[in-house]
């Protein structure tokens, strides 16, 4: 594999369907960033975690929000909730507006992952950047958002676990 942002001339990859390339990204991106974050001490956690502490961080959420934020059914939800309730990542609370409903909130333990896996990408994003001689990704997460919002309005749909 080159890393040094070097094209080959044999190199088919800008040829390549966007659909596979934005997929391969994701998949290198992710391993590499999954691997740095275990090396850091954080190896308990996979990116689903991650992705729900991203829905979590500012109020919180119930279950049936974060199923649609998510884009999983109300009982994937529920149990990856129940997980990290059991692990300390996060709590229950008594919503704010009454009723029976149930605010999933984050715990200190979640919220000191999250300062080591921004961290973690951000050293990661700026490696990368000096690796394809970019000088930063900002260009491409400006191009990227464009294309999402172009497909999507400005309601991006679920980013939906599969992995």
């Amino acid at each position: 594999m080159c890393h040094d942002g070097d094209v080959h001339t044999d190199d088919r990859l800008p040829e390549a369907e966007l659909t596979f390339l934005l997929g391969m990204a994701f998949q290198l991106l992710l391993a590499e960033f999954t691997e740095r974050l275990a090396e850091a001490g954080q190896a308990d956690l996979r990116p689903v975690h991650g992705m729900v502490f991203q829905i979590l961080r500012s109020e919180g959420a119930t279950g049936t929000e974060l199923a649609q934020r998510l884009g999983v059914t109300k009982q994937a939800a529920g149990q990856l909730v129940d997980d990290l309730e059991q692990r300390g990542y996060v709590r229950r609370e008594p919503h704010p507006e009454g009723g029976r409903r149930k605010l999933v909130v984050l715990t200190d333990a979640a919220h000191a992952h999250l300062a080591v896996a921004g961290r973690t990408l951000h050293d990661l994003e700026a490696e990368l950047a000096r690796r394809t001689g970019t000088g930063d990704l900002a260009t491409l997460r400006t191009e990227l958002a464009r294309l999402v919002r172009a497909m999507a309005g400005d309601a991006p749909p679920p980013l939906r676990p599969v992995w």
